[in-house]
């Protein structure tokens, strides 16, 4: 069973629905989000844990990581959730937690991916679908696509284009992950699929 993070308009959410992925509940650190409307029109549960509302991270994420074990989630999706997880989370899910980021890892973590790769100039960027650590994208990568980024391309038409990866590598590696064909390589930090 699956829970989905969010924080905002859920088209990785909506691909994940899309492809019948047994999603059960889906939070989100944001409330009124597209992504919570998303979840509720297909019958999702849906709960909302603002960090204003706790009176620390680490109490948010316990309190997240409660709602989530109570509806029988064993894998998290982080689907453009844009809070950084504490170990109070990730060390009841560990190696469970999956993300997604718009650039190939390990260049141009963090929140401005696709700007940074236009301002820096390169030729391809493209999607990481990850496990997640306590470092800002630095977990284990599960699967990856390049995307070209052409001379007229702005942050909104790159964007376009990584979105559309996103949409298709989200829900084939979180199926990877449900039917136990990823397994982590202790000793190479690699990741095998089988």
């Amino acid at each position: 069973m699956i829970g989905v993070l969010v924080s905002g308009s859920g088209t990785n959410l909506q691909a994940l629905i899309d492809a019948e992925l047994p999603i059960v509940c889906v939070g989100s650190n944001k409330p009124g989000v597209l992504g919570l409307e998303r979840a509720a029109k297909a019958g999702i549960e849906t709960g909302v844990f603002k960090l204003e509302s706790y009176p620390d991270r680490p109490a948010r994420d316990t309190a997240l990581t409660d709602w989530l074990l109570g509806r029988g989630v064993e894998w998290v999706v982080l689907a453009g959730y844009m809070h950084v997880l504490t170990p109070a989370f990730l060390n009841r899910f560990t190696g469970r937690v999956i993300n997604l980021h718009p650039a190939l890892l390990p260049s141009f973590p963090g929140a401005h991916a696709i700007d940074e790769a236009l301002e820096y100039g390169v030729r391809w960027t493209g999607v990481t679908v990850h496990f997640v650590d306590e470092g800002v994208d630095t977990g284990r990568v599960i699967l990856q696509e390049p995307v070209e980024v052409r001379d007229d391309d702005n942050s909104e038409t790159l964007a376009e284009r990584i979105h559309a990866v996103e949409h298709r590598l989200l829900p084939e590696a979180v199926r990877l992950c449900l039917d136990g064909r990823v397994r982590l390589e202790e000793s190479s930090r690699r990741v095998m699929i089988t």
